[in-house]
């Protein structure tokens, strides 16, 4: 099998895998907010991520996989200023924070498990690790990293060295009241929050006890606490959208690596914008909000069709998303669907067996960086391929481990009685052999059986008439 290779955004440069022990993956994921549902821009990411894990399964690698859930600690604006998104959302629904939670947490896992996406061996709620939090926060203070403002303890970003190295920012150029919220307690515009103090006037419903009073953790600092805690001596992949890159992932790797001393995560992998058509970026705070249930299953579009338009772009990219591309995602499922039902008939078809070259070619695409472009492009080379249908059948849905569209479900309740199979799998080869005379031939008996026989492009297909 051939080596995976990933792009680290750490070092802007695909390198080869290898895990920090063995065959075994740490893989951590930054997992959502929970105040509003994921529109399909965030659930892009998830796909990505999703694919990077069975890519990792398809490899023979064992992995844990951890993802947290955002319930305390985020505010509006990412660099500290702002309203607690909990807290808001709240507000916006008349509802408790902590119901607010709940409700929102299980909208997104029934989206992830509606596009197929693999469940992590562990779900974390960042209100359910405020001790490992402070603790870690207390370790910093000790290795003096902290200081106090009136609103909170803060981390001092000039205590670090190389602290842009995953954002590659020009710190010079950054400054307070352009790009970044103002505050002037802060020592330097890029500290950050690792706990905030409860406003004296303000009895807020998430706060907590701790050693600098009450109060809630930063954003950042959970998911160090969360992947440490969790991953251990584990910490190889640590993936999330392209917008955690310049402040939520660059805050994590600071903090994590002042406690420890030691390198935070191997390989950082984020997965581009999804765009809407005319390129503006998707977000909960414009009119261009689209959730999967509003935009496919109240319109009777499986999510599925979702996760196969997202495999048509190379998550590195910007994926561009209007009526249009959903249309043509729409056709092309059915189109591989219609493939696969025309190969399918589970009770009667022997047992194929997995084409070696074919799977090394779809290896190959996959393992170069998840190029699922390219290997979209291999499947339908497989389904086109002048061999047995048993082989190609099971070679796709070899396949169907990493792109998970459920291509073993397809035409189960419309299979083909043995004898039709056996004509069509003749008329194939005498068509390869360019037989025409037996072709027309096989093609009347087929449709002398009450069948309609159609040939294009991609191959023959057969439907019931």
């Amino acid at each position: 099998m051939s080596t995976l290779i990933l792009y680290n955004t750490l070092s802007r440069s695909k390198e080869p895998f290898r895990p920090l022990q063995d065959d075994y993956v740490g893989l951590y994921t930054c997992g959502p907010t929970v105040y509003n549902y994921a529109h399909i821009g965030n659930l892009r990411t998830y796909i990505f991520e999703d694919t990077l894990k069975r890519v990792l399964l398809y490899n023979n690698f064992r992995l844990k996989h951890v993802m947290n859930i955002t319930d305390v600690g985020h505010l509006t604006g990412d660099r500290d200023m702002g309203e607690d998104k909990m807290e808001k959302g709240a507000a916006r629904e008349g509802k408790t924070a902590w119901d607010i939670a709940e409700f929102y947490t299980r909208a997104f896992q029934k989206d992830i498990d509606q596009l197929n996406i693999l469940p992590p061996d562990v779900w974390c709620k960042a209100t359910d690790t405020i001790p490992d939090q402070i603790a870690l926060i207390r370790t910093l203070e000790e290795k003096g990293y902290t200081y106090q403002t009136g609103d909170g303890i803060y981390f001092d970003t000039s205590r670090v060295d190389n602290y842009a190295k995953l954002s590659n920012q020009n710190l010079d150029a950054l400054r307070e009241g352009a790009r970044v919220e103002k505050n002037p307690a802060k020592r330097n515009p890029t500290d950050f929050a690792l706990w905030k103090f409860s406003p004296e006037d303000t009895k807020r419903q998430m706060e907590w006890d701790s050693p600098w009073g009450k109060g809630f953790p930063g954003w950042h600092i959970e998911c160090s606490a969360m992947s440490m805690m969790f991953l251990d001596d584990h910490l190889d992949i640590h993936c999330g959208g392209t917008d955690h890159i310049d402040v939520h992932h660059t805050n994590e790797i600071a903090q994590s690596e002042a406690a420890t001393g030691k390198k935070f995560f191997n390989f950082w992998m984020h997965g581009a914008f999804l765009n809407i058509a005319g390129g503006k970026k998707m977000a909960k705070s414009a009119d261009n909000f689209l959730t999967l249930d509003t935009t496919f299953t109240q319109n009777g579009i499986s999510p599925l069709v979702y996760r196969f338009a997202a495999f048509l772009t190379h998550y590195r990219k910007p994926m561009e998303f209007s009526d249009e591309s959903l249309e043509a995602a729409r056709n092309g499922l059915a189109h591989l669907q219609n493939q696969v039902r025309s190969l399918m008939d589970l009770q009667n078809m022997d047992e194929g067996k997995i084409l070696s070259d074919f799977k090394r070619r779809f290896t190959e695409a996959i393992n170069d960086d998840l190029n699922m472009p390219r290997a979209m492009a291999v499947v339908q080379e497989a389904l086109k391929a002048d061999l047995g249908g048993a082989d190609r059948l099971a070679t796709v849905l070899d396949f169907d481990r990493v792109l998970a569209l459920d291509l073993d479900r397809v035409g189960k309740e419309e299979r083909l009685p043995a004898e039709v199979f056996k004509l069509i799998e003749a008329r194939r080869r005498a068509r390869a052999e360019k037989d025409w005379k037996a072709s027309d031939r096989l093609r009347d008996d087929i449709q002398a059986l009450g069948y309609t026989v159609q040939d294009a492009k991609d191959g023959m297909k057969v439907f019931k008439q």
